[in-house]
């Protein structure tokens, strides 16, 4: 039997079958995907064979997949979701704030796993006058380097006709800190609204973890989210220091300007990275991010 894996809850997989009946599944100790480490053998999204017993067999072969860096030392890693389209990322100025470097961070890695992402723009209703000329800044940063920009509030519907264009027809990762309203976004495209939202703890102004497993939601006919926990922290994982440079556009276009063909754009003489960021044409927050990963490495977290 064939069936898709639209939830995972940690020690059980809920596979849904080609004729829509939802069927409880386990993975052997045994089971291994040949050339990847992994927490999880399978994910949400994956297309399997089970048999009768309720034991999957069979992993189909894979569009792509995205991960994210175990919360443990253990080096194995977290596979979030396989088989996307593109990803969403959930961004919010304020209540909570979503850093720069966890935005620079997660679009590093979906252009390492090539998996094209929209960022989201939610609880602009929300903002004064200065932190929507940040907002302002931002898109127009992330347009220019050629990542599409929405702006919503979810809560009240706003932009939400925009959004469900953009979703139709797809496999989407939703992702994003925990509290900047990813439930609310599934609630407001799913026609009977099923997904949990959670208070913002006001006490340190970020979201109560309501999501604990991956999940796939179907939207529409040929239309699927696909749920994740809120995430702390994005770390690159599975690549090499010096190729981190090429998932940042905006600096691995500038980068074959550089006089050494292996400049990691820290110090080297006729660096053209380092002139764009003196001249402004690199953003300083982009560098800064991609300095951070850099610097993980040095410190052995990747390792």
């Amino acid at each position: 039997m064939t069936g898709l894996i639209i939830k995972n809850t940690g020690s059980d997989y809920l596979v849904r079958t080609d004729n829509g009946a939802t069927v409880v599944c386990k993975v052997k100790g045994t089971f291994r995907i040949k050339g990847i480490k992994s927490t999880s053998p399978v994910t949400v999204g994956d297309r399997v064979d089970f048999d009768e017993t309720g034991y999957i067999t069979t992993l189909h072969n894979r569009k792509n997949y995205i991960v994210r860096r175990p919360t443990n030392l253990s080096k194995q890693l977290h596979i979030i979701a396989a088989n996307l389209d593109q990803a969403m990322l959930v961004v919010t100025i304020k209540n909570p704030v979503t850093s720069t470097i966890f935005i620079d961070r997660f679009l590093a890695t979906a252009e390492a796993y090539r998996i094209p992402t929209v960022l989201v723009f939610n609880k602009i209703d929300l903002l004064d006058a200065a932190e929507t000329k940040t907002l302002s800044t931002l898109i127009a940063l992330y347009e220019q380097i050629g990542y599409q920009c929405l702006q919503i509030v979810a809560s009240r519907g706003d932009g939400m006709g925009m959004l469900k264009k953009e979703l139709a027809g797809k496999v989407t990762l939703l992702s994003g800190n925990s509290g900047v309203g990813k439930s609310t976004i599934i609630n407001q495209v799913m026609p009977d609204g099923t997904a949990k939202t959670g208070e913002i703890s006001m006490s340190h102004l970020t979201g109560m973890h309501t999501t604990t497993f991956s999940e796939m939601y179907e939207v529409a006919t040929d239309t699927f989210i696909i749920d994740t926990p809120g995430i702390k922290g994005f770390g690159m994982v599975n690549m090499a220091e010096d190729e981190i440079s090429h998932f940042f556009p905006d600096i691995f276009k500038i980068s074959k300007a550089c006089r050494f063909g292996n400049c990691s754009h820290r110090h080297e003489p006729g660096c053209a990275v380092l002139k764009a960021v003196e001249e402004n044409d690199i953003a300083l927050s982009r560098y800064e991010s991609y300095l951070s990963i850099l610097n993980d490495f040095n410190e052995g977290k990747y390792r």
